[in-house]
């Protein structure tokens, strides 16, 4: 029987709107987001601590390699075995010679013991039984020879020692009271006798001590052992290294911590910026502001040229102008100067006629009367004639006297 409807399928869900679906896939893409981001935390976790432990191993190496470097042997002991002649016929109680030694300063044969320029105090110890022969001995002499590898004598040393002295009631108390750890075997009756041979021994860079000759200028000494002890003293940053070597070790590994740190933030920061700084445009920009400065300083030289050029210009027109000035005014004096000797010369040929007509008349004055004077005319003419001759100095004067003005 067909009732008109239709099965509704899984298309008829999505076709409604059913908001299950995309819930789903966005709660899955935030797991995988928030997965990888944890994943990503987790990797650079691991790759700071990696860095960190490297940094940190590293400066401990450093701060190791330094000290090992930097800092001397503290403190150096060897045995002191002693040696001395049998060939003599001599009583039981004496030696056929002193006793002497001869110690090596050199670490497993061919390492110095002792640092050039280092201070060193050296001793030796004696270990000596409470004897009545070692009583009996008193004061005797401890002598130290150094020597270089040629066999020279580098430097000597000699010090006096003696047992400490004790009273017999001391010593049978003392004995008294130890019985039980002398018949044990635990104590001894002896005496510890250090001697100082040097108390600030440098070593010569030139020529190192390689070995020691340690004599005993007695021939009745009795000796159970000794040894060489060598002590460095030590002063300035040396001296805080070894007495206090943990708060050292602290210092110096977290500097070097530290200075490794920022190098390496350093070659970071430059990886970083090295993507986004292009070292080609950064050499563009330089060169293009050097091009720059460059064309403003050629610039600068051509307007200074100009100026230059124009100055000079200038001083050479203001100096034709004043030449010219000066030709002018000169044309114009000379000017004046003619316009006035024309006019002179005008007065004098006015008066110079009118001096020669009064000279005609005189003339014929004269000849009317010659005839009776005779031989006293001949003066009166030559004075006229000379009197006629005076005025073609006038001008003369005249000039002379307009120039003067003139000037």
């Amino acid at each position: 029987m067909d009732t008109g409807t239709e099965p509704m399928g899984a298309g008829g869900h999505h076709g409604s709107g059913d908001p299950v679906g995309p819930a789903l896939l966005w709660l899955q893409d935030t797991v995988t987001m928030v997965t990888l981001q944890a994943r990503q935390r987790v990797l650079q976790g691991a790759l700071l601590l990696c860095a960190l432990g490297l940094l940190l191993w590293t400066a401990i190496f450093l701060y190791g390699s330094f000290y090992y470097s930097y800092m001397p042997l503290a403190t150096y002991s060897t045995p002191v075995h002693y040696y001395y002649r049998t060939d003599c016929d001599s009583s039981a109680s004496l030696l056929c010679s002193f006793p002497t030694a001869n110690v090596s300063l050199l670490r497993n044969g061919k390492n110095q013991v002792m640092t050039y320029g280092q201070p060193y105090r050296i001793s030796l110890e004696l270990e000596m039984p409470e004897s009545p022969a070692n009583q009996e001995l008193g004061m005797f002499m401890v002598k130290m020879f150094c020597y270089s590898g040629q066999g020279q004598t580098v430097t000597s040393s000699a010090r006096s020692t003696m047992l400490r002295y004790r009273s017999g009631l001391l010593q049978t108390l003392g004995t008294l009271f130890l019985i039980p750890f002398f018949l044990a075997g635990t104590a001894d009756q002896k005496q510890l006798v250090e001697v100082e041979l040097f108390s600030e021994y440098r070593e010569d860079s030139y020529a190192p001590s390689i070995g020691a000759i340690i004599e005993i200028q007695s021939q009745r000494v009795q000796i159970y052992s000794a040894n060489l002890y060598i002590h460095a003293h030590f002063t300035g940053i040396r001296y805080f290294l070894y007495n206090f070597p943990t708060l050292s070790a602290v210092m110096g590994v977290a500097s070097n911590l530290s200075f490794l740190s920022v190098l390496l933030l350093f070659s970071y920061l430059r990886l970083i910026w090295g993507r986004f700084i292009n070292p080609q445009k950064v050499r563009d920009r330089i060169n293009l502001h050097q091009r720059l400065a460059g064309s403003d300083e050629s610039e600068d030289t051509e307007h200074l040229q100009d100026y230059q050029d124009d100055t000079t210009g200038i001083e050479n027109s203001s100096s034709d102008a004043l030449l010219e000035a000066h030709q002018i005014t000169s044309t114009h004096l000379n000017q004046k100067e003619e316009s006035i000797l024309k006019a002179d010369g005008g007065e004098m040929d006015i008066r110079h006629g009118r001096f020669q007509s009064e000279i005609d008349e005189e003339e014929i004055i004269a000849e009317e009367e010659g005839e009776n004077m005779g031989m006293s005319l001949d003066p009166e003419l030559e004075g006229s004639s000379e009197t006629a001759k005076q005025p073609d100095g006038i001008p003369s004067r005249l000039t002379g006297t307009s120039t003067c003005v003139i000037s």
